[in-house]
Formats: structure tokens, sequence, C-alpha cells
């Protein structure tokens, strides 16, 4: 695979993005509302650098399915979600792609009445949106590639790796023989 990112250069986005939240924020306090799972890792790092009191809670949306690069029906599940009524809030991503996830979960959270509502995003990929909304926080922009690490995966796998890197029809091809191996072993 393709390494667009090293862990050194996700840690120092990451934090860039922390100071820029800090700075908005003003003291804090402060919710984040991580989406699941993809933003579990940029969050975890997140927080250890924003100085403010923060209150973390997760949300669920899924638009993607297994072992798919396309976009399926987005489906939102805010069961898991704190109380965030009367609160500033910040709604953590991991992507920022066509859009339509930041939007139908930024209005699903609007439903709870919080004091304010922003989002962030580790990426924002070049050329796909299809929404006039962007994220209010983004750590960086990448080319129109299929990008795993960092939380981040493909068919749930690659989550782990703790840079990003894009996936290249070759490493496509790999990874369904691998799951073909792992299948019949």
């Amino acid at each position: 695979m393709k390494i667009l990112y090293s862990e050194q250069d996700l840690k120092q986005g990451v934090a860039r993005v922390a100071d820029e939240i800090a700075g908005t924020y003003n003291g804090g306090p402060l919710t984040i509302v991580s989406v699941l799972t993809g933003s579990l890792v940029v969050v975890s790092d997140l927080i250890r650098m924003i100085d403010l009191p923060i209150r973390v809670g997760v949300i669920e949306a899924s638009s993607y399915a297994g072992a798919t690069t396309t976009r399926g029906e987005l489906t939102v599940n805010a069961e898991l979600m704190l109380d965030i009524a009367g609160r500033d809030v910040l709604l953590v991503d991991d992507i920022f792609d066509t859009g339509h996830t930041l939007v139908k979960v930024m209005d699903k959270m609007r439903e709870f009445n919080p004091k304010s509502l922003r989002s962030a995003v580790l990426l924002r990929k070049h050329g796909r949106q299809e929404v006039e909304q962007q994220p209010d926080f983004v750590a960086f922009d990448i080319p129109d590639e299929f990008v795993v690490g960092y939380g981040l995966d493909y068919d749930d796998l690659y989550r782990n790796l703790p840079y990003l890197a894009a996936m290249e029809s070759e490493d496509l091809e790999r990874h369904k023989e691998l799951v073909a191996h792992a299948h019949q072993a």
C-alpha cells in the first residue's frame, strides 16, 4: 500500500486541529461525539491534545458494508449518544467523502438541541463532495483514493495501521486472497 501520511504526520495534523478546536471553544466545556467506528482512533488522540473539560460520547452511522468501496444506504443510530441538550458539541468523523454522512448525522444530532454543533474530520477527500456543508475543522485534504489505517478500514481490517495508506488495485486483490485463505483455514 502507498503511505499517504506517516504516524508522525498524523500526530502533527491532529495536534494542529486540537489547537484550533481549543481556540474556538476558549475554555470549554466541550462534548465530543465520535462517529463509530472509524473515528475512534483520531478521537482518542484528539481528546488527549485538547486542554478543555471534555465529555466523550459516540453515535453510530454506517453507509459501507463489508468488502466494498461504494456507499450504500446510510443509517444513523443515536441510542448510544450521551445527552447533548444545551451543550457545545463537536462531532468527529474519520473522513468527509461525499458529505452525506456528516450532513445526516448532524441533522440527527440537532434533534437533541445542542447549544452549538460543529464538526471535525481527520480527512477531506477532494472531488467527491455532493453537499454544500463543509466540516468546521479538517486535519488533512487527500486525493480521491481509497484509504485505510488510523481507524479507517476495508472489510473491517486495517484500522490498526498507525499510518494512513491508499489501497491500490493490487492491494484489493491481495486482500481478497487473504480473506479467501482465512475462510478455508
